[in-house]
């Protein structure tokens, strides 16, 4: 059986439990690309032109912890994937090695102990990346490299003809881009330009910021965001040199 059968198979057994909203088709995808590759978890993101990390969809909550995570801290092993357009192999070591924070956090917050992250051929959302999550970093050497390049171009095939498919407008993009992890970032990037207003600085700080207050506390940049939003954060304790 080809690897893109099996794909198509893991993907046919996804949509036959209902075709859900259009949005969701990066999680069909995700789940479908854990299926065929035997990976733990699986997440799917792009990089827009104005630079903006968009979470399209995972396979398992814990992968899409693992995705927020990473933009908590502003690095690691998929952001260095959509930035050099090469493929990112991050055991363990590697991870604490090269990106201590994120390491931490994804070791206190989910089970996975490994990271490849591949990047995918750029469309019309922009770079996007491919994350395999492990929770056994000792599985990484057996994992298929060719197979999940292959699977990353069928990700990225199937995405594009959704988007030639339906109709969206050009400011907004195909609905696979706006499925619920990406509205939440869209949320930290609204509360980010609100604290840049009420403490008087660029939004690039206020997020700097919201991204220190969320390490300190150990969550992801979402969950301090909508704190922001909803008033259960005061956006004093943001500013520089001021405690709870």
């Amino acid at each position: 059986m080809t690897i893109a059968t099996r794909f198509a198979a893991a993907l046919g057994a996804e949509t036959s439990r209902g075709p859900g909203p259009p949005e969701l088709l990066p999680v069909r995808l995700a789940r479908a690309c854990a299926a065929t590759l035997g990976v733990d978890g699986v997440g799917l993101s792009v990089v827009d032109a104005t630079g903006t990390r968009i979470p399209l969809g995972s396979s398992t909550a814990s992968a899409a912890c693992a995705e927020r995570l990473q933009f908590t801290v502003g690095a690691g092993p998929c952001w260095e994937a959509q930035e050099t357009r090469q493929p990112v192999f991050a055991l363990l070591e590697d991870l604490r090695r090269r990106w201590p924070p994120f390491a931490d956090l994804l070791i206190a917050q989910t089970p996975f102990r490994a990271v490849v992250a591949l990047p995918l051929r750029e469309d019309l959302a922009g770079a996007g990346a491919l994350d395999l999550y492990s929770t056994d970093d000792a599985r990484v050497p057996d994992l298929d490299v060719f197979a999940a390049l292959a699977v990353g171009e069928l990700v990225t095939a199937a995405l594009s003809e959704a988007a030639v498919w339906s109709d969206w407008p050009a400011d907004r993009g195909p609905d696979w881009l706006h499925g619920p992890d990406a509205r939440r970032r869209a949320a930290v990037l609204r509360a980010a330009g609100r604290a840049a207003m009420a403490l008087e600085t660029d939004p690039a700080t206020a997020l700097d910021l919201l991204r220190a207050a969320a390490y300190a506390d150990g969550r992801s940049l979402e969950d301090v965001a909508e704190d922001l939003e909803q008033g259960r954060l005061d956006v004093a304790r943001l500013a520089p040199g001021r405690g709870p």
